[in-house]
């Protein structure tokens, strides 16, 4: 079985992911669930064969040595993937995640405006977050292109591998993959402050040394976009203070109340026609969100958001409201999904859809 035929049934049956592993056939996610294709299981060269004929030498050695490795592959013109190779009981394991060579709109994604606004900003950091799997970088890379078309900046991006291409617009495009490119996330945070950045792009703060090279690229001027996997506006916040010893927690607060923007919290949820559509939760820097970051009151932020919808805030049980009312979900997946379950349940009328 050939893994570029499998990549091409994958873009022609608009799947997420493909899963390539021994005892079973290939599967595919499609709309958030599992096919497989054919009914013939793979054995251990089928496997060995595929995960050759994919990763780079370079790739190759590392899997070989620690037993993963990540990278982004190019499928013809139609599609890149990102690939995750793993030994699992010996054998190897592939993971694809399908990226669409097509970048979407604000309107495609459903981004409220208030989130496109803060695009024009020249300092601050902003925060898009959810678990994998839920569009944070889709959502990312549409925002990285609306700048690249409207505004005449240099924009950074450090990612792990490199999803979308960008190429140079009105703004110039500097992409740097680690492992390939640069050493790591925190190195290549260090280098881009001395690189004339106006924009970066931190594809993951994945530990205290990039998240605090980060703020401190917020607090001196720059405009930085960042990703966790976090839910939830109160519980990011609350992330990235604990990734701090306690007694430098308190100075942290303040840093953040100062340079955080924005929190831009997803998930991805089916709907009734097999597809799925986007839920968002979005918090907007207030001098209220600013004093509850700051005095420890992370607890507070819900309520702000429940209040400042004409700001262009919004809590994400009431996106999944909206949806539920707009006949886009259905009850159960949103129920699933939801911080206050029973809340939800009651605004909906106990059942029935108002």
């Amino acid at each position: 079985m050939d893994i570029h035929a499998l990549m091409d049934t994958a873009y022609e049956q608009g799947a997420s992911d493909l899963h390539i592993s021994v005892g079973r056939p290939p599967v595919l996610r499609v709309s958030g669930g599992l096919v497989e294709i054919g009914d013939a299981p793979l054995n251990p060269e089928d496997t060995e064969r595929m995960a050759k004929a994919l990763a780079p030498e370079r790739n190759w050695e590392e899997l070989l040595e620690v037993g993963s490795t990540d990278f982004g592959v190019a499928h013809q013109d139609k599609c890149r993937y990102r690939v995750s190779v793993l030994t699992q009981k010996g054998a190897r394991g592939i993971v694809m995640r399908q990226i669409p060579q097509k970048l979407l709109t604000f309107e495609q994604i459903g981004l409220p405006e208030s989130v496109q606004e803060l695009l024009n900003l020249h300092r601050g950091l902003i925060l898009v977050t959810g678990p994998t799997g839920s569009g944070k970088t889709t959502t990312l890379s549409t925002m990285i292109d609306w700048i690249n078309k409207n505004r005449d900046v240099h924009i950074i991006t450090i990612e792990d591998p490199i999803e979308y291409y960008h190429s140079h617009q009105k703004s110039q495009v500097t992409q740097r993959e680690v492992g390939t490119d640069v050493s790591s996330f925190s190195e290549a945070m260090r280098r881009a402050l001395r690189q004339d950045p106006d924009c970066i792009l931190l594809g993951e703060m994945r530990d205290l040394e990039t998240t605090s090279a980060a703020i401190t690229a917020a607090e001196t001027g720059h405009l930085v976009f960042g990703t966790l996997h976090t839910t939830g506006a109160a519980r990011t916040v609350d992330r990235i203070i604990d990734q701090y010893p306690r007694e430098q927690q308190e100075q942290i607060r303040s840093q953040l109340a100062q340079s955080l923007v924005a929190v831009i919290s997803q998930i991805l949820i089916p709907t009734p026609d097999g597809g799925r559509v986007a839920a968002f939760e979005v918090m907007l820097s207030t001098p209220a969100i600013e004093n509850h970051i700051r005095k420890c009151e992370t607890f507070k932020i819900g309520s702000v958001l429940q209040t400042s919808r004409r700001q262009g805030m919004m809590l994400m049980d009431d996106c999944l409201l909206d949806l539920y009312r707009e006949g886009r979900i259905d009850q159960e997946p949103a129920l699933e999904r939801a911080f206050d379950g029973k809340g939800l349940l009651a605004r909906m009328g106990g059942g029935a859809a108002e």
